[in-house]
């Protein structure tokens, strides 16, 4: 009988790591003082998020826009790759551990998140992960939009993303490790789901 493939696919922020890389990393970037003036002036943003009454993926786009539009993206790729030095700092030790467990039984290992593709891409590849499924930026002239080239890659998207990787899904056994409702569908769809507690 031939034995199925095993893909193991990781949520990042909260799962691999123990805190949002996006907040992170746009203190690492711009730093406090920018970080909270930004967080005043969109708080309007913010507040309609809570309230639900724009969705995740606008709030995301607005504050990713608000910080990072108009910037060279070689610079922007710098700092990502040096942030992926610092992810090592707030790496949830348990998660890796598991998802070294993983890659030494030779199973195929993915991230998939809704953060921004280039700051994860360099940690993974680092640490023996070649595939990430995220949220992609749009570039063009080497500026960066403030827009995204994807839909966000959360909820029911991690699903169709997946799923557009890896489309005959009868033919491998998935794991998946998550932390929050945006990973609800990604685990829904795993042979052996793992919801990590708060």
């Amino acid at each position: 009988m031939h034995k199925k493939n095993v893909i193991a696919a990781f949520d990042f922020d909260g799962t691999l790591t123990l805190k949002d890389t996006l907040i992170d990393f746009i203190i690492f970037y711009s730093g406090r003082f920018r970080f909270f003036t930004g967080i005043i002036i969109l708080m309007p943003v913010l507040i309609l998020y809570k309230l639900k009454i724009i969705p995740n993926s606008r709030a995301k786009e607005i504050l990713f826009a608000y910080f990072f539009k108009g910037k060279s993206i070689e610079e922007f790729n710098r700092k990502c790759e040096e942030y992926a030095f610092y992810i090592d700092r707030i790496r949830n030790g348990n998660t890796t551990h598991i998802l070294r467990e993983h890659l030494m039984a030779n199973h195929t290992a993915i991230i998939i998140s809704a953060s921004i593709s280039n700051w994860i891409k360099p940690w993974a590849y680092h640490n023996g992960i070649s595939k990430v499924v995220s949220t992609e930026i749009e570039v063009k002239d080497g500026i960066i939009t403030g827009k995204f080239s994807t839909p966000n890659c959360y909820g029911p998207e991690k699903v169709n993303r997946l799923l557009e990787e890896y489309p005959k899904r009868e033919q491998y056994t998935l794991y998946a490790y998550g932390d929050s409702n945006g990973d609800k569908e990604l685990l829904e769809l795993a042979d052996y789901p793992t919801l990590l507690e708060k």
